[in-house]
């Protein structure tokens, strides 16, 4: 395993790990029960640079890779997969768009900031019937006396409305053209709206399932403007910009299920060796130690497929299948581990101040989040020749 990391990479996990364990691990509970975000560790997180690992110095980052920042959030979702979620979205959906499609002078506006971790940025696609179905895209921008004019809502958007959010990035129909059958297709591009822009609202935090310490809410744009300067990438070029971009987030994605699938391997075996009952420790059974290897196996065949691709991405060859087969493996392993980790705990288990508890209630996400399961599959078939 260690073969495929360099000297740099192994010590920036390590770095990672420990800060993981003495800074967020106390806290991840606190957060998690009072749904409050951890403004205070991300702040610190900014300050170790994790914000920019995959940027260029030029805008303040950090010059690293994009498996440097994988093993930073694997590390991570080890003890709390809402942190993890917030650096994931924070780099792969706030910053990489501008960072790959924005103007000189958007990358010199907003990256240093977001770059540093002292703010945040989301990405508005997902619509009640849009996201992996671009043609259901209902919101609008019209170009109206050289501003943008936006109307529309949004859904399940992160990071769009903490008090260090400084935009969202928003899809949304700029014109129709028609088809060579006669039909009419939509022109979907990319629309930076800074927070506190008129007409912008961010509706109420949802009550979600698990996630508690990250922030997601709906968003709402009524007669929204913003300068035609605050187009993202080329116009009617929105969608695809962003399929790219979730190729690569599928990945990141991938390294927060190993890291949780991983977290809830540590737990268990911690748990399982100090647990005693009928004189001996559970561990020694093998009902338990036959299933905790079975959760390692998971988590060692989940980090494999995400070193993977991210090795063919960074090699500049094609990754969009492996990283879709990641995607799926590290979700289905963090789903799985989060199952069989809170059976090993018992009843201490279904306990939330419990780690195992957290990841039973979050990792369902990461079988629906940036892309479901079926989707990938979706992907992996049509790779095949399949659909």
């Amino acid at each position: 395993m260690t073969q495929l990391l360099s000297d740099e990479h192994q010590a920036l996990a390590e770095s990672v790990r420990d800060f993981a364990n003495q800074v967020i691990a106390p806290v991840s509970a606190k957060h998690d029960a009072e749904h409050s975000f951890p403004y205070e560790v991300i702040d610190q997180m900014g300050q170790m640079g994790l914000f920019g690992l995959p940027f260029s110095e030029e805008y303040g980052g950090e010059d690293g890779d994009y498996l440097a920042f994988c093993l930073a959030l694997e590390e991570i979702a080890k003890v709390d997969q809402s942190v993890a979620i917030t650096l994931e979205a924070g780099v792969g959906l706030g910053s990489m768009p501008i960072n790959r499609y924005g103007t000189r002078e958007q990358k010199e506006q907003w990256l240093p900031d977001l770059l540093s971790g002292k703010r945040l940025a989301g990405f508005g696609l997902t619509e009640s019937d849009a996201g992996s179905d671009a043609s259901g895209t209902a919101t609008t921008a019209r170009l109206d006396n050289g501003d943008w004019v936006l109307e529309g809502t949004k859904e399940f958007i992160t990071n769009s409305g903490t008090d260090i959010t400084s935009l969202v990035t928003a899809t949304a129909v700029t014109g129709t053209t028609e088809t060579a059958q006669g039909g009419v297709k939509k022109e979907i591009s990319t629309i930076i709206v800074p927070s506190g822009t008129p007409g912008f609202h961010v509706g109420p935090g949802y009550d979600k399932v698990g996630w508690n310490a990250s922030d997601t809410h709906p968003l709402s744009f009524t007669d929204c403007r913003v300068p035609e300067a605050n187009l993202l990438g080329d116009r009617g070029r929105g969608y695809a910009n962003f399929l790219g971009i979730l190729d690569e987030g599928r990945i990141a994605i991938a390294a927060l299920g190993t890291g949780a699938a991983q977290g809830c391997v540590d737990q268990a075996v911690e748990y399982a060796t100090s647990r005693r009952t009928f004189g001996s420790a559970i561990s020694s059974y093998q009902g338990i130690s036959f299933k905790i290897a079975r959760m390692q196996t998971r988590a060692h065949a989940a980090r494999q497929a995400y070193y993977h691709a991210a090795h063919l991405m960074l090699a500049g060859k094609p990754f969009k299948t492996e990283a879709a087969m990641a995607k799926l493996i590290a979700g289905e392993a963090a789903m799985d581990n989060a199952r069989d980790a809170t059976q090993v705990f018992g009843g201490y288990g279904f306990i939330n101040e419990y780690t195992v508890a957290r990841h039973y209630r979050d990792s369902k996400i990461l079988e629906v989040g940036e892309g479901t399961t079926e989707v990938q599959l979706m992907l992996i078939a049509r790779s095949l020749g399949m659909v």
